[in-house]
């Protein structure tokens, strides 16, 4: 059974959308946003082609709608949410971002996804000057970062990000980056260069000089860089400084092909166990 929605989807608080059984794809119109809500799981689903749309009145609820300016037109919009997981979706080609959160959102888990053929992949956090973001929190693990990739993965500003046991197999500009001093703590992934000559490194610090950049809390620990990958760290090295940005125990970056051979969507069926 195939399902195709376009329509722009607003989660409630306490939902689920799981694709288990079927195979359904979320593309063409607004897609996913979760905006001031919380305890939300988005699993299963293929989500593509998303486009901008509002400008109109949308329902919300049974009993609600109301009007929505334009859309981004991102994958998964995350808007001022918080204990949201993000798991075993496949994600690719959408206008902005493939999953952007923004305005306070925190407490996130995105994991064991697939995503190909986009160019700003993930976005985390508003703007430098959206300081309400220092307290957000997003675990990025399991994950496959596969081929059209260009950047983001993640971008992210002022929060505590853990980026742990990813394959990182494509990226044309760089890999991870941020501005407005996170904290990153990178473990466990496997970072495969391409071969163009100037996009090596891992790492981008965005919007700021070395001299401020340097005191940032950025580290790799256990990674593997393959094809002359490299990270740059920055900041302390004490544990102490990452204990925000850590949320499960990192395996060896050796099982990182084992660990993510099933991410993105799962091809289940209806009856069986998956």
């Amino acid at each position: 059974m195939v399902i195709q929605l376009k329509e722009e989807l607003i989660m409630n608080s306490f939902k689920t959308l799981d694709g288990r059984g079927a195979s359904v794809h979320i593309a063409g119109g607004p897609c996913i946003t979760i905006q001031f809500v919380t305890n939300i799981i988005i699993h299963g689903l293929h989500i593509h082609d998303c486009k901008q749309a509002g400008n109109t009145n949308v329902r919300d609820s049974p009993h609600h709608f109301g009007w929505r300016t334009l859309s981004d037109g991102d994958g998964v919009s995350i808007f001022g949410g918080s204990h949201v997981w993000v798991d075993h979706n496949s994600l690719s080609n959408c206008r902005d971002g493939l999953i952007d959160a923004i305005y306070g959102s925190t407490a996130i888990t995105i994991s064991n996804n697939y995503m190909t053929h986009h160019d700003k992949v993930m976005l985390l956090g508003h703007s430098d000057s959206y300081t309400q973001d220092k307290k957000m929190q997003v675990t990025i693990a399991f994950n496959h970062f596969g081929e059209g990739l260009v950047q983001r993965m993640p971008r992210c500003r002022h929060g505590y990000f853990h980026v742990v046991n990813n394959d990182y197999t494509h990226w044309e500009m760089y890999a991870i980056g941020g501005s407005a001093n996170p904290t990153i703590n990178s473990q466990g992934n496997r970072f495969l260069a391409p071969d163009r000559r100037f996009s090596k490194e891992v790492t981008k610090y965005e919007d700021a000089p070395q001299s401020e950049w340097k005191n940032w809390n950025w580290r790799s620990e256990g990674d593997l860089f393959l094809n002359g990958a490299f990270f740059t760290p920055s900041g302390a090295s004490a544990s102490s400084s990452y204990a925000k940005a850590s949320s499960l125990g990192a395996r060896s970056s050796s099982l990182v092909g084992p660990l993510t051979t099933n991410a993105g969507a799962l091809n289940c069926r209806k009856g069986s166990r998956c």
